[in-house]
């Protein structure tokens, strides 16, 4: 089935209108019309796999020390912002679910972790979505861990993530068997574009706020873009659905 992949995503689930990667943060996305979240999940001191960004939590949550070494019943009784405590990568899950919203989940080890995570959060994607009429997209800056996502969920679609695109990311994306390219917005190369428009591969870009930036990157022919000014661009209206294209 083709993956629809709007030209909208919200950044980290609710932008910076709730607290980043929460499910009050997705909640947020679905009733101001966006129809794509993106989240990061990493591993805890026990295995489970969380919504967070960062490997360690004092940016994020009144707690201290690293994510990976912080067990489960210390990691879910934090505040992780206004009160909302760190989800279970199953929870957000059923809520997109539920939200019929399309999630770009980004694998984000902890350094060291990184084949084990991906591991566990591949085999949990294809079981969490299992019999969805729409499918998740795994994406990843680290491309041992799209390796091992490849492998243990082929049927689940990945997206490589550069900062910069390498003169090889094409050959990275087809030895992975992704389907989309996701990079900076403000390093992506019109090279980079032409190159991916030839291949009829989408580009994803990270992380625009401004209306105006968003016009040009579209006019480029970038093909989506992750925001946390859910606000201020026009989504609410129904670009969720409006101006959407669907990759094979």
């Amino acid at each position: 089935m083709p993956l629809p992949l709007p030209r909208w995503i919200a950044h980290r689930g609710g932008g910076r209108l709730a607290p980043e990667n929460t499910l009050a943060g997705i909640r947020v996305a679905a009733r101001l019309g966006y129809r794509a979240v993106e989240f990061d999940v990493m591993l805890s001191g026990d295995g489970t796999p969380v919504l967070i960004h960062d490997e360690t939590l004092e940016r994020t949550t009144n707690g201290a020390g690293r994510v990976c070494d912080t067990p489960d019943s210390l990691l879910f009784s934090l505040d992780a912002g206004q009160g909302e405590r760190i989800p279970r990568f199953a929870e957000a899950a059923a809520l997109c679910r539920e939200l019929g919203l399309l999630a770009n989940v980004e694998i984000k080890p902890a350094a060291g972790h990184e084949l084990a995570t991906a591991a566990v959060v591949a085999r949990q994607t294809a079981d969490l979505w299992r019999g969805a009429a729409v499918l998740p997209l795994l994406s990843s800056f680290s491309l041992a861990a799209l390796a091992v996502a490849r492998d243990v969920a082929p049927e689940i679609s990945r997206g490589v993530l550069f900062e910069t695109p390498p003169r090889d990311w094409l050959a990275e994306v087809h030895r992975l068997r992704a389907i989309s390219l996701h990079c900076d917005a403000d390093l992506v190369r019109d090279e980079v574009l032409a190159e991916a428009r030839a291949h009829d591969i989408p580009v994803l870009c990270y992380t625009v706020n401004a209306p105006e930036q968003a016009e040009m990157l579209f006019a480029r022919g970038v093909s989506g873009l992750f925001t946390d000014r859910l606000d201020l661009l026009p989504v609410s209206s129904g670009a969720g659905c409006k101006g959407c294209r669907v990759f094979s």
